[in-house]
């Protein structure tokens, strides 16, 4: 077992990375919270047929009530979060219960604002199942969508522990683990050279890395975060640096239609654009070509799809809760491991995306 202890200004907790973790979760509920009237599982369709009855067998001594919510994307909307605030009083919850979060990014994100919302907040776990988690899971960002902006509604909200059972994640389809590893990507590319090319040189097949070798990466991915989530908590600076790839991404993800397209996979798209940027405007030293050839080969996709129009993107950018007073907030590498937030004028951005877009 590899355990992260993440302190902020709010709160410290720890994370918990292993085969069989959640062999620690009974105790570690009775050991912190002896009082708990009630715990609420929240969890999606997909991960219910396949762990809830794990996570309910480790529970052992409480009232347990379970509410399912869609999977994906379809869980973060005005509708699913009412739904779970009034599961929550109609099964009774009070201020003594306890909120569990079992499943992907979405089901954190929704989880993490019912439990801040309810009753004015009552602790929470994180119980993450994919890999993508390891980045929403960590950090304390909550929220839920709006059709004009992904992650628009939402607060800072610590969990009281993260349990990841890497055990878990033999049961992802494919297009989790892309979606999950494009993180892992983001976390190398803004930290260090060595992480990035240790990734590069020894990943050519998802389907082929073990669960150890994900245990190594989640926790490199997540001590990476921590330090940074340890500096600014509520993203006043340096957490900025975290959504590299994202303003292009969550575009990206708003144009096709939340679902349509993964997280880490729009993600992936908006790397390289602001690679390519990097390039350009600091003489970033990268091989794009290699870096989209290496990505290829894993399954991604590098470009933007043909059918999404330039100016609805810029659109979308404009609206992304990064930016302030109308200006598009980026950001770039000025070297592997030296992030830097920078805004971009809507004329530079749209000759920068045409010039992707066309790029062969």
């Amino acid at each position: 077992m590899r355990k992260v202890l993440v302190e902020t200004t709010s709160k410290s907790y720890p994370v918990y990375i292993g085969t069989n973790v959640l062999d620690k979760l009974n105790p570690y509920i009775l050991e912190n919270f002896k009082s708990c009237s009630k715990i609420l599982i929240i969890t999606d369709q997909t991960v219910a047929k396949l762990h809830l009855g794990t996570v309910l067998d480790s529970i052992k001594g409480f009232p347990v009530e379970v509410y399912t919510v869609p999977s994906g994307e379809k869980a973060k909307t005005f509708e699913v979060y009412y739904n779970c605030l009034s599961y929550a009083l109609e099964k009774q919850l009070d201020r003594k219960s306890l909120l569990l979060a079992l499943g992907g990014g979405a089901v954190g994100d929704l989880a993490g604002f019912v439990a801040a919302s309810f009753m004015r907040g009552i602790p929470f776990i994180q119980l993450p199942t994919t890999i993508l988690a390891h980045d929403s899971a960590v950090g304390g960002k909550v929220a839920i969508n709006h059709p004009l902006g992904k992650n628009m509604i939402g607060v800072f909200n610590q969990p009281e522990a993260v349990f990841y059972q890497t055990a878990l994640l033999t049961s992802l389809p494919f297009q989790e683990l892309k979606s999950g590893f494009g993180e892992v990507i983001k976390h190398a590319l803004i930290s260090d050279l060595g992480f990035y090319q240790q990734l590069s040189n020894t990943i050519s097949d998802l389907n082929q890395v073990k669960e150890e070798y994900w245990s190594e990466l989640l926790e490199k991915g997540i001590m990476v975060k921590r330090k940074i989530v340890q500096q600014d908590e509520k993203e006043y600076s340096v957490r900025a640096f975290l959504n590299f790839g994202h303003t292009l991404g969550h575009a990206i993800e708003a144009e096709m239609g939340y679902g349509k397209v993964t997280h880490g996979e729009a993600v992936v798209i908006g790397m390289v654009f602001a690679l390519s940027m990097s390039v350009h405007k600091y003489n970033l030293n990268f091989s794009i070509d290699n870096f989209s050839e290496w990505l290829v080969s894993l399954g991604y996709s590098t470009r933007v799809p043909e059918h999404l129009k330039v100016e609805n993107l810029i659109a979308r950018m404009r609206q992304d809760k990064k930016s302030i007073n109308g200006n598009i907030n980026f950001v770039l590498l000025e070297e592997i491991g030296k992030p830097v937030l920078v805004k971009v004028g809507e004329s530079e951005l749209k000759r920068e995306l045409v010039r992707f877009k066309e790029r062969s």
